[in-house]
């Protein structure tokens, strides 16, 4: 229940990202800001949008925005990497074989382990550093369907 929670957390943390304005909100006819996860895999079918484009979209508008919002910790610097290795899968296989958040980017809270070069501190220094043993279930999950974990979000503590 906490995963769906973490995960439900994370999609209206970019749902959110999305209604903040950018002049570069708009590959084509699509706009980004609005679009939702099935508009992005239309317009990665139709080739108007790259996984790259989108991942890079998404990174300028945390490193815009998250000095005034302090709402992301990290970002992964192998994000555009991922990106490009997405849009490769995505050409080499037959259309429609794979899963609906394939290429798409997604932050974490920064209390769900993930194994990269990523921290895992559930907001606390004392864990800086520390070295999680794998990557928690629900990443284990977005990571086989193809999503591409861009960085760690801050969260509030209760209590």
């Amino acid at each position: 229940m906490q995963s769906l929670l973490s995960l439900l957390i994370t999609v209206i943390a970019l749902i959110l990202f999305q209604w903040l304005p950018s002049e570069t909100n708009t590959c084509y006819a699509l706009s980004i800001r609005e679009a939702r996860i099935q508009d992005l895999q239309t317009a990665f079918k139709q080739n108007q949008l790259t996984s790259r484009r989108l991942v890079q979209f998404y990174l300028n508008e945390i490193q815009r925005l998250n000095p005034i919002l302090k709402g992301v910790i990290e970002v992964l610097t192998d994000a555009l990497y991922l990106a490009d290795k997405a849009d490769t899968e995505r050409k080499a296989k037959t259309r429609g074989s794979y899963s609906g958040l394939h290429g798409i980017p997604v932050l974490l809270k920064d209390n769900i382990a993930s194994k990269d070069k990523l921290n895992t501190t559930a907001g606390s220094f004392a864990l800086l550093g520390s070295v999680v043993p794998r990557d928690s279930g629900m990443v284990m999950k977005l990571r086989k369907a193809g999503a591409i974990i861009i960085g760690k979000a801050s969260f509030e503590r209760v209590g």
